[in-house]
């Protein structure tokens, strides 16, 4: 039975029954060995799907992203194990191809909750951590695009929705970050300039796991170069190679919107730049938006 295509009710009864189960077996069940944290609308659901294909890797059993770390902290650990394959399936993975199955999921939030990455430090110590990054204003663009789109912003002028942020955000960080059952519609939905200061968010984040469990990816290269940087994301999750890679497609991507005014384009690239900067330390290179 295919999930995804039934309809929104029976969809729900059946995620509930899952659940339910997954919580009485909570004991026999795998925990995360990597995540993929973020950054929003920069291609996470795509990398799932590819890394998901993977011979020796064991997807989250309802959705791509559970949402735990974040927003369903409260939970608990059993709530969240739910999510996740039986010990036994993994094992059935080790005994065929000779390497300890993995298993994951993809929650982007998890990069900008300030409570989330303490928490995944606390609960999985050893996992790994998969962030992609985008031209940020090409990130910003498409992420009010994704919320308009999904009614989640009714302002449908992305100037304005900018010029509407500082105040829309007023303190919500620091709230969330004081109170673990706060919770920020706006904070999540309505952050778009915030969102592209992508070392900011790394270097909390490192702070929490180590910079070694840390890989940063470009969605440009994984875009218009998917094997090489596939080959990369599986030798630094300890993934055997393949000889046949998974096919590599888009998803999530919206039809394309109006172009953005140029002047608040150059406002944005403007305002970037520092932060752009910063996360070169972390590439290794200047990102590839910033080349001429």
């Amino acid at each position: 039975m295919n999930v995804r295509n039934l309809p929104a009710p029976m969809k729900a009864v059946v995620h509930l029954g899952s659940r339910s189960y997954g919580r009485l077996t909570s004991d026999q069940r795998m925990l995360p060995s990597f995540l993929i944290c973020g950054g929003q609308r920069c291609g996470t659901t795509s990398l799932y799907r590819a890394m998901a294909a993977h011979p020796v890797v064991l997807k989250a059993v309802l959705h791509k992203g559970v949402h735990y770390f974040d927003t369903s902290y409260h939970r608990g650990i059993d709530w969240y194990r739910a999510h996740f394959p039986a010990r036994r399936a993994a094992e059935k993975v080790a005994e065929r191809y000779g390497v300890p199955a993995q298993t994951f999921e993809s929650s982007p939030y998890y990069m900008y909750h300030p409570q989330a990455v303490a928490r995944i430090a606390r609960d999985l110590p050893y996992a790994k951590i998969v962030v992609l990054v985008r031209d940020p204003v090409e990130r910003a663009y498409s992420q009010h695009h994704h919320e308009v789109a999904r009614g989640f912003d009714t302002e449908r002028d992305f100037g304005a929705a900018l010029a509407l942020e500082p105040a829309r955000l007023h303190r919500q960080e620091e709230r969330l970050a004081a109170d673990p059952e706060y919770y920020s519609f706006a904070h999540q939905h309505h952050a778009y300039r915030g969102r592209g200061e992508y070392a900011r968010y790394l270097s909390v984040m490192a702070q929490h796991v180590g910079r070694e469990r840390i890989h940063v990816v470009e969605s440009e290269r994984f875009f218009t170069d998917p094997e090489p940087v596939y080959d990369e994301v599986c030798r630094f999750l300890g993934l055997p190679p393949q000889l046949e890679r998974p096919a590599f497609e888009r998803h999530n991507a919206r039809p394309r919107q109006a172009d953005m005014d140029p002047a608040l384009r150059r406002e944005l690239r403007a305002y970037y730049q520092p932060h752009d900067e910063a996360l070169a330390g972390w590439l290794g290179h200047a990102p590839i938006w910033r080349r001429e």
